[in-house]
This record gives structure tokens, C-alpha cells and sequence, in this order.
């Protein structure tokens, strides 16, 4: 759903320059339309070769005119738009990719269209009705909604007085049964029984939409007291059948809703409930639509050609993507559940614990967008401050609530889960979220192209992070003394080998003496180290060396929009959903690792894997699907910039506010991580930053990084639990 935007034209009578850097900036600009580092809302213009600077093109080398390549030109639909896709191409600030304004009606899809229209539209030809989508609602919803309306018919019947109902039962009973191609009209009444039925009153009250008298019983203001609401049979409607089946399309309504493509059946159900049903049966008129007939005069209330769209996964509310609202009732049953029945009566732990990780995923999209609209609305200062505040916001209220609970029990494996979870969240957004975006964008695109520049900063900075939070660990293998719980002789020879198992290298030896005058002062050395240079790079990258991004915020709007932002929340409005969310993340973190124990005591499966898998990349999803989203628009620069932003902030920021948490609340929480950690953030860096070298990938080296992925999920699987679980 892509505006179109004006192609700038270059000086017609301006020199024409015929280098093979102009053959590559017309090229560049050409195909595909972008080199990867363009958004849904961010357009290239196309440059001539006569606007390619003569410094560059008259060195007639291979390398391609870098003015033509780096200059990224935002145009966005106002103002506000521009500021938060501007944002995105910062360092430190949360990538967003969906609209925090209102878009234009006029610049919307024909595709998008349709998905907020009204099913009140007659099409010329939508061809042929039966589709398996429209299969899918006889079998689901159509059989037995068509059979309700029988039986309500035949009640209505019974009553003699309900008789025209019954018959409207009987007609929409055939509609609902294969509703595709059909037509629920509202008829208009004849003036000259308008004139009969007004009211007694004779009040002159006219309507621009009848283009006459109105009359009485239609008047809102006389609904209550017309005759129309005192006839026996509306009485008997209004009673036995009507309740039945608003309750039955209220059911379908929901449930349709629910499973996001039948939509269309939830509107479909929820106008025929609120409109139709409540009618009298002698103005509402079903029909079968044929190609070549005309359309009686009157308003069309329902027209329904398709049961299903795939693309009501774009669909939103309030700006609120559907999934989103979807799973936001799942907050509330998850904290009902949780405190109310704090027993384990009604469900068990393992049921509260995949609830409070799945109501995690739709408060992570709320904090994200409140983030992304203050952001938007607000100067750079403030933007700084709360990407920086509530930018990790998700994941350290879980490692908290863990280490916490580990701390009360005098349970250490709550403390190595938080590590497996950090480790999961670095390998993953290193090898998982940039690899899968490669593979479904390399999908789309032959071949995509990012910004190498921008890339290295976060790469060296990745580099320098993981080089921190790793040197405890390696002092401590260096220094530490390896200590063994259980070891055999397998020779039965006091000189032979001996086989060990869980052995670990002892910080504590002579009281602690290595721990407290060594590896302590380390730690917190390296916590205070590692924010400084998050700073100094958010200097770099936005100060001193902004030009590596140059992103230029275009003077000119799009064609046609000469209106105001209209933000779908306000400041103070985005801020409120963030706390809310933010409460109602700490809420259900602390269900999790509440009912975390027994999955820990009880599965077969490593608690490594549990870490590295479940708790770290769930609550990681919202941004995912941004960064699958920015890949197939080919902007593969941000779905990169997604994983490496969130895996600089696990090192430089939340690692080192977790050893500050253990200064003021002691747990244990200590920065020494196992081997297999080690390794795997080591490597998974080193081969993220050798695919990233040339500034161009495919949708190969996406599948290399995912198997690597799965290679050390697969490692972690087998991998024996940690000492203290």
C-alpha cells in the first residue's frame, strides 16, 4: 500500500553525460526501484545522469557515483510521518513500520480499500462466486445459521401474529446459507403510504436522503412511540426470534473476527444483526444479483462476493494492527487466571506460564507504537530518552521478576536461565531475524543492497560489546580453578583416566578472594564501560558522523495532501498505553517465572534450550515482523539494523542495568557464562560481520545464517542442564 510519488525531472536541456558512472546511476535507479535501503513510505528519486556530480563522473571507474547510492530521500504524508520514518534510520531508536497518522483516503490501495469497506457495494462482474473461501463459510458458519433461521421461521409462524417475519426468516435463511452474489436491499415506501403512516402530529419533518416527508415511525426522535414498535408481531419478534439470532451472528461475529481473513463474515454478521434484523420485514428485500440486471432504487445494505481476503492482515484499528487487538483479551484472561486462581483450580501452571509468554508478545507491539508515536510527535531529545528508557523495557522486566524469584528460593537456576535468555536474544537477533529477513526478502528481490557504512557501526559496536560482557568469563577461565562434583576411574589404574561430570572453574576459592578483589571490580568496570560507549556511538551515528545514513526529509508533501497530521495517539495518549502496557508487562513477567518451576523440574528438555528458544526470542516477535516487513519492501538496511540495534542494547544496556539490579538487590546474578555461551555469541558475530562485508546479500546467505541458527538450537538441545538446576 504505497503511495506514488512524483518522478523529479531533470533539466531537459542540461548536458548529457555518457560515463559509465551515469550508466550506473541510471541503472541504480532503475531497477527495482531502490538499492534495499528504502522503505514502504521512502522514495528514491530517480536522478538523472546529468545531476550526478562531475567530481565523480568523470572518473569513469567501475565504482558506482556514491552520491547516487548513499543519499536516502524521505516523503512521507505529512510532517509527522517523516519524523518517524527519519527515526527509524537512527541509532538507538525503535524501528517501527506501521503508520502513527491517519493515511489519506485518497492514497490508500484499491486492495486496502476493500478491506474497510462496508459490503454495501455492487460490483459489475466479480466473476464466479464459488471459491474455497467461500466453501470454507458454507461449512463453518452457512449450514447452520441457515437452519437457525428456519426454526425461528417456523416459531414466528406458529404466533400467526410474527407471520411476515417468519416469511423474512424464510428469505434470509437462503441468503445466509450462500450469501455470495446476493443482495439485502432496503425498500423505500411508497409516498403514498408515507403519507398514511405519519404520525398524527403532522410535524413537517423532512430527510435530504428520502427527499421528502419522513415519516414518524422512521424519525429517531418519534422511534419509540411509532406504531410500528406497538404491533403484536414485532412484540413476538422482538422476543422470541430476534434474541436467538443476534446471539448466533454475535457468535459468528466473533469467531469470524478471530480468525482475521473471514472478517468479512463478522461484518457480513455484525450489519445483519444491528440493521437488518431490526427493520420491518416488508422494507428488507432479498435477492439473487444477476450480471446484467438492474439494481432496485433503494439503499443497499448488504452485497457480499468473498468470505475470505488474505489481506486483512493489514488491517487495523485505530491504528492498532488486527492481531494486536486480537490477542489483547488474552492480557485479561492471563491476569484473571493468574491471581485469581492462584491455587492452580481451574488450569495448571504450564497453561499460566504459555499464556503469561503469549499475552508478553501483544503488550511488546503497544509499548513499541506508543514509543514509535512519542517519538514521532516529539524532538530529538525526548525521543533519545524514551527509546532509552522503555527500549528494553520487555526483556528486563522478565529478567528482573526471574532473578528476583531465584533470589526468595535460593534457586540459582533462575539466574543461568536469565543468561541462556540473554545468549538467546543476542544469537538470535545476530543469525535468526537478519537471516530469515534475507530469505523471505531474497523471495521478492533477486539480489538486495544496504548501507555497508551504517552496517560496520553497528557491527564494531557489536564486536566491542560482546568483547565486555565476555571478559569476566574468560578472566575467570584463566584464573578460576576447576572444580568436579562426581569423577571415575575408567582404567581401575590410580594413574589412568578419570571421567568427571559437573565441573566448573571455583570463584570462590579462599573465601572468595579471586571473586571479590578480581572478577567483581571487573564486572563492574566493564558494566560502566560498556553504556559509555553506547553513548559515544549514538554521538557518532547522530552527530559528529550523521552523513553515513544521509537522510534527507523532502520540503514537498505528496501530490494531493494538504491536510494536517491526524495522529492515531496522541503524546499524552501513547504516553498512558505505555504505562499500562509496562504494568501489564511486569504483571504477566511475574506469572511467567511464577509458573515457570515446574517446566523447569519437569521437562526432559535442557534448560539451556528453554532459555535460548522460548524466553528469548518471544519476546522478540513484534520486531521481527517489522524486520520481515521492511525486507519485502527492499529495505533490508532496517531489517538488519532491527536485530543488530537489539543486540547491541542486550550488551550495552541491559546487561550491565541487571549487575546495577544485583548492587541494590543481591541475587545470583553474576557475569560468567558457560562455554557454550561463549562460543556461540563469538561465533555467530564473527559470521554475521563476514556475510555483511560486501554490502549486498541474497536470499543464500539468509539460508546460511537460519541453519547455523538451528545448528546451535540443536546444540542447546542436547546440551546437558547447568549446574544448580
Amino acid at each position: 500500500d504505497v503511495p506514488k510519488a512524483t518522478e523529479p525531472r531533470g533539466d531537459s536541456d542540461g548536458p548529457r553525460r555518457g560515463s559509465l558512472c551515469d550508466r550506473h546511476c541510471a541503472a541504480i535507479n532503475n531497477v527495482h526501484g531502490d538499492l534495499g535501503d528504502l522503505g514502504c513510505h521512502l522514495h528514491r528519486p530517480r536522478i538523472p545522469p546529468a545531476m550526478c556530480p562531475p567530481s565523480c563522473c568523470q572518473q569513469h571507474s567501475e565504482e558506482v557515483c556514491e552520491s547516487c547510492v548513499v543519499r536516502t530521500t524521505l516523503t512521507a504524508e505529512n510532517a509527522v510521518e517523516a519524523n518517524k520514518l527519519s527515526n527509524n534510520y537512527k541509532f538507538g531508536f525503535k524501528k517501527w513500520k506501521s503508520h502513527v497518522t491517519a493515511r489519506p483516503w485518497e492514497d490508500r490501495s484499491e486492495i486496502v480499500k476493500e478491506l474497510y469497506s462496508d459490503l454495501n457495494v455492487i460490483r459489475g462482474s466479480g466473476g464466479s462466486t464459488v471459491t474455497c473461501g467461500n466453501i470454507l463459510y458454507l461449512l463453518l458458519f452457512g449450514w447452520w445459521l441457515s437452519l437457525l433461521y428456519v426454526l425461528v421461521a417456523a416459531v414466528m409462524f406458529v404466533t400467526v401474529v410474527g407471520a411476515p417475519y417468519g416469511r423474512l426468516c424464510w428469505d434470509l435463511a437462503g441468503y445466509f446459507l450462500w450469501p455470495f452474489g446476493k443482495v439485502i436491499q432496503k425498500v423505500e415506501v411508497p409516498k403514498s403510504r408515507q403519507a398514511l403512516g405519519a404520525c398524527e402530529a403532522g410535524a413537517g419533518e423532512s430527510s435530504a436522503l428520502l427527499g421528502g416527508p419522513m415519516p414518524c415511525r422512521w424519525s429517531p426522535r418519534c422511534w419509540v412511540d411509532s406504531r410500528y414498535w406497538r404491533r403484536a408481531g414485532t412484540v413476538a419478534w422482538l422476543c422470541l426470534g430476534y434474541p436467538a439470532l443476534a446471539l448466533a451472528h454475535g457468535l459468528v461475529c466473533v469467531t469470524a473476527w478471530l480468525l482475521v481473513v473471514l472478517i468479512p463474515v463478522a461484518k457480513l454478521s455484525a450489519r445483519t444483526a444491528a440493521r437488518v434484523l431490526l427493520l420491518p420485514p416488508e422494507r428488507v428485500l432479498v435477492r439473487h444479483l444477476r450480471m446484467t440486471e438492474v439494481p432496485l432504487e433503494g439503499e443497499v445494505i448488504l452485497c457480499c462476493y468473498r468470505a475470505v481476503n488474505p489481506y486483512y492482515y493489514k488491517y487495523a484499528v485505530d491504528g492498532i494492527n488486527v492481531f494486536a487487538v486480537n490477542l489483547l483479551p488474552l492480557v485479561l484472561v492471563t491476569l484473571v487466571l493468574g491471581y485469581v486462581d492462584s491455587h492452580n483450580r481451574l488450569t495448571s501452571s504450564p497453561v499460566k506460564f504459555t499464556l503469561a509468554l503469549l499475552s508478553i508478545m501483544p503488550l511488546s507491539y503497544y509499548i513499541g507504537m506508543a514509543i514509535a508515536s512519542i517519538s514521532a510527535q516529539s524532538n530529538f531529545a525526548v525521543g533519545a530518552v524514551v527509546n532509552a528508557t522503555f527500549g528494553s523495557i520487555t526483556e528486563l522486566t522478565f529478567y528482573i521478576t526471574a532473578l528476583i524469584k531465584g533470589s526468595r528460593e535460593g534457586n540459582r537456576c533462575y539466574a543461568e536461565i536469565v543468561k541462556s535468555a540473554l545468549t538467546g536474544t543476542l544469537v538470535g537477533c545476530v543469525l535468526f531475524v537478519p537471516g530469515l529477513c534475507m530469505v523471505i526478502g531474497g523471495i521478492r528481490h533477486q539480489e538486495q543492497r544496504f548501507n555497508s557504512r551504517s552496517a560496520g557501526v553497528g557491527s564494531a559496536l557489536l564486536f566491542l560489546s560482546v568483547g565486555g560482557v565476555f571478559a569476566p568469563t574468560l578472566f575467570s577461565k584463566v584464573y578460576g580453578k576447576l572444580v568436579c562434583g562426581e569423577c571415575h576411574n575408567v582404567t581401575q589404574n590410580p594413574l589412568g583416566h578419570y571421567l568427571c561430570h559437573n565441573c566448573h572453574f571455583d570463584l570462590m576459592e579462599n573465601n572468595g578472594t579471586l571473586y571479590y578483589s578480581h572478577v567483581q571490580p571487573l564486572v563492574y568496570t566493564v558494566s560502566l564501560l560498556l553504556p559509555a560507549a553506547y553513548l559515544i556511538g549514538l554521538f557518532f551515528t547522530l552527530k559528529t558522523h550523521s552523513h553515513i545514513y544521509d537522510i534527507h526529509i523532502s520540503d514537498c508533501h505528496m501530490p494531493g495532501h494538504h491536510h494536517s497530521a491526524v495522529v492515531h495517539w496522541s503524546r499524552w495518549r501513547a504516553l498512558v498505553i505505555l504505562l499500562l502496557s509496562t504494568l501489564c508487562m511486569s504483571a504477566c513477567a511475574d506469572l511467567a517465572t511464577e509458573h515457570i518451576s515446574p517446566i523447569l523440574t519437569n521437562s526432559t528438555v535442557s534448560q539451556y534450550f528453554i532459555g535460548v528458544t522460548v524466553l528469548a526470542m518471544v519476546p522478540e516477535l513484534p520486531e521481527i515482523v517489522n524486520g520481515i516487513q521492511f525486507a519485502l519492501q527492499n529495505n533490508l538496511s532496517l531489517s538488519i539494523e532491527i536485530g543488530n540495534c537489539i543486540a547491541v542494547q542486550v550488551c550495552m544496556l541491559q546487561i550491565p542495568i541487571l549487575v546495577l539490579f544485583t548492587i541494590f538487590y543481591p541475587t545470583n546474578f553474576t557475569l560468567v557464562f558457560s562455554d557454550l555461551h561463549v562460543y556461540a555469541s563469538m561465533f555467530s558475530v564473527v559470521l554475521m560481520n563476514y556475510i555483511f562485508m560486501d554490502g549486498k546479500c541474497d536470499y543464500f546467505q539468509g539460508t546460511v545464517l537460519v541453519m547455523v541458527y538451528f545448528i546451535l538450537l540443536a546444540v542447546y538441545f542436547f546440551a546437558p542442564s547447568p549446574s544448580g538446576c
